[in-house]
């Protein structure tokens, strides 16, 4: 050591040539290690040890930077994935006022017996509850579309590798992912498209799904939202759409192709590929099987009777009636929220009876007279409509001709001539001149253009003779005429003329049949009605309707006369093949000018019924006439309708059968019918009246009924 200025012991070193001997080195100074000790030394006089350093950090193995790689990805993975997320849950409503929309009402027709008769609505079927329903039903699509469903919280990741694993071995798209309840969010609140961004969201609508409701909830929902083709939406629907049944009645076999049919409701359903909807329920029956959701019995036996589709009993005419029901609902009950069942008048075997005559006859017939459709409509003598037929095939044409088709009844107004007449004092043994009429160059003509001379009034209806009638029609005034058919119910415009009694105003079969029914019914008039009762979901009946009418419209002396005149129809008159053995029965046949249309109207104390036959295109038929094919039609119907039906003797006709005595008639009562439409159609009444006395008149929804159907205040 030797001494430096200031006191400072300086190290030396001894090795040779002054320079320091590497042993007595612990660490080689670097240029910038000498530069640093030279500072170090500068500022505080003195020299520092150098520390002794530690061995060296490890390297990193390539798994582990590998391992930590992922870790931080995960990580940003993670936090993109739950921005996307929010994102999307940004693009749907909020979660505190999300609420599963209202399905579109149903509106359930049923016959008079509780039959169904046909759905409206944009659905196709009324909303169903799982009780309701047989268990293998709804395990069905359990089994083919989310077998993990009770175990899953709305996404199933298992089912998801499952179908990703099943696409990739079949190199296509074998099978999906999505649970019922991401399905369910589909239907319920998001369109068809196939995007991420709906996936997405289907997944976070399907968890609110879950927290929201439970899983029998889930598939309640499930079951009455999804699509089956056809214009059919949930089980209720397609069930009554290919199989003509409620869902609760199907079969085991039945439940396995609906719950097959959602995968590909047009490429498998049975009315179009019954082969492939076969092959798919036999996979869905296997399936439930494997979950132990059917017995192998009963696997057996429906794979043994496949189901097969149905076709609704009557061939389609009770969509008729059902159009007609939803023509006139809203009258009765205004704006329709949720589902609700319509109770209607019509009888089911009725409808039934009243389609297989007329489609028989046309078929059989229809060609060699170039006649192509009709409509029939039966009631009771209280306006209540049994049956309704507004063409040949409802599939083919909805045009509803017994409603809507205004077509000239000919002779079958002639009873409202004959009325007005007997009405100003004549009878049925009132005799009129049978012979050629000449009107300013109009000359009508009987239909056999021959002429009987003198004949009674009850002949001359019978034999359905033209100049009589018009004659009648003069000798009355054709307002006269006008307003008794109105009385009656008739509310198409009608012309004050000279052709007036030969039935040249064009009306409906509808309102034709109902003008019928004051002579079967004793002379009261009534307004025709299918809606008897209409009922919520819930049970609380919103309508039923109460006995209202018009009070009487025929004085029943005219009324007895009228039947006795009009029975003589199917004694010796245009009707005589209608008749039916051992029943009182009055009736009219008509027929418009070049054989265009052919009418018959009949009826017994317990049913009035009418039949229509023409071309839509008013194109002549060849010689079709009232007497004939309409006739005919009319006596199957009735004798199917009236099998053991008991109807009692026309009102009052006994007395005025050939050899009655003759009464004087009175004046009908004012009011009823006559007297509402006249004003509706500012029709000059006739001579003044006694005051009217109280009765009860038509209901806010029959004047709204006759100004929707007939066009009445038009």
């Amino acid at each position: 050591m030797a001494k430096g200025r200031g006191g400072r012991v300086e190290p030396t070193f001894d090795a040779p040539g002054g320079r320091p001997d590497p042993a007595d080195l612990d660490l080689r100074l670097t240029r910038s290690d000498r530069a640093g000790a030279s500072v170090a030394r500068s500022r505080t006089g003195r020299s520092r040890k150098a520390p002794a350093r530690g061995p060296a950090p490890r390297r990193r193995s390539l798994l582990g930077r590998l391992v930590y790689g992922l870790l931080i990805l995960g990580v940003w993975g993670v936090v993109g994935l739950a921005g996307i997320v929010a994102y999307h849950a940004s693009q749907l409503p909020p979660i505190d006022q999300l609420a599963v929309p209202k399905r579109p009402p149903n509106i359930a027709i049923l016959a008079s017996d509780g039959s169904l008769l046909a759905n409206r609505g944009e659905t196709g079927g009324r909303t169903v509850t799982i009780r309701e329903l047989p268990p293998y039903l709804p395990r069905a699509f359990v089994a083919i579309e989310d077998r993990r469903f009770y175990g899953h919280m709305g996404i199933d990741p298992v089912g998801i590798l499952r179908a990703l694993m099943r696409n990739l071995t079949s190199r296509g798209v074998a099978q999906g992912g999505s649970t019922l309840t991401q399905q369910l969010a589909k239907n319920l609140f998001l369109t068809q498209e196939r995007t991420a961004s709906r996936k997405i969201q289907e997944a976070i609508l399907a968890l609110w799904l879950e927290h929201t409701y439970s899983k029998d909830e889930i598939l309640e929902l499930y079951l009455n939202r999804v699509y089956f083709g056809a214009g059919a939406y949930g089980v209720e629907a397609a069930a009554q759409r290919y199989f003509a049944k409620p869902a609760k009645d199907v079969t085991l076999a039945e439940a396995a192709m609906l719950g097959g049919l959602v995968q590909a409701p047009s490429r498998l359903a049975p009315n179009r590929n019954l082969p492939a909807a076969q092959a798919r329920a036999a996979q869905v029956l296997a399936a439930m099987q494997e979950l132990g959701f059917a017995k192998p019995a009963e696997v057996k036996l429906a794979l043994d009777r496949p189901a097969k589709p149905s076709r609704a009993a009557g061939g389609g005419s009770a969509n008729y009636v059902a159009d007609l029901v939803m023509d006139v609902l809203d009258d009765y009950v205004g704006t329709i929220e949720g589902d609700v069942t319509v109770s209607t008048t019509v009888d089911p075997a009725l409808q039934a009876a009243a389609e297989k005559a007329l489609v028989d006859e046309l078929n059989q017939k229809g060609g060699r007279y170039n006649v192509s459709q009709g409509a029939v409509v039966a009631m009771k003598p209280d306006g209540a409509i049994r049956a309704l037929v507004g063409g040949r095939d409802y599939a083919q044409s909805q045009f509803n001709r017994a409603t809507t088709a205004k077509r000239q009844p000919g002779s079958a107004f002639k009873p409202f001539v004959y009325l007005a007449a007997l009405e100003r004092g004549l009878t049925p043994d009132t005799v009129r001149e049978d012979s050629p009429v000449a009107l300013k160059g109009w000359n009508p003509e009987n239909y056999t253009r021959s002429y009987a001379g003198p004949v009674t009034l009850r002949d001359a209806l019978a034999h359905s003779l033209n100049t009589v009638a018009v004659k009648l029609g003069l000798e009355v005034g054709p307002k006269a005429v006008v307003q008794t058919a109105q009385r009656l119910g008739i509310t198409s415009p009608l012309q004050a003329n000279a052709s007036i009694a030969l039935g040249t105003s064009e009306v409906t079969p509808l309102e034709l049949v109902g003008a019928y029914a004051a002579f079967a019914n004793g002379g009261t008039g009534v307004i025709p009605y299918v809606i008897a009762s209409v009922k919520r979901a819930d049970g609380k009946v919103v309508y039923k309707r109460s006995p209202t009418g018009l009070g009487r419209v025929i004085d029943p002396n005219a009324v007895g006369m009228m039947n006795a005149m009009l029975h003589e129809v199917f004694v010796s008159g245009t009707a005589r093949k209608g008749d039916i053995p051992g029943l009182d029965l009055a009736g009219k046949t008509g027929t418009s000018q070049d054989f265009r249309d052919a009418w018959f109207v009949g009826y017994s104390t317990s049913l009035v019924a009418g039949v229509w036959l023409g071309n839509d295109d008013n194109e002549p038929t060849k010689r079709v006439s009232g007497g004939n094919l309409p006739v005919e039609i009319w006596n199957r119907f009735m004798v199917a309708a009236l099998r053991g039906d008991k109807p009692g003797p026309l009102a009052g006709a006994g007395r005025w059968r050939r050899g009655g005595a003759a009464v004087a008639s009175a004046a009908p009562e004012p009011g009823g019918l006559g007297e509402l439409i006249g004003g509706l159609f500012n029709e000059p009444q006739a001579a003044p009246r006694p005051a009217p006395q109280p009765r009860p008149g038509p209901s806010r929804e029959d004047r709204n009924f006759l100004e929707r159907l007939f066009g009445v205040g038009d």
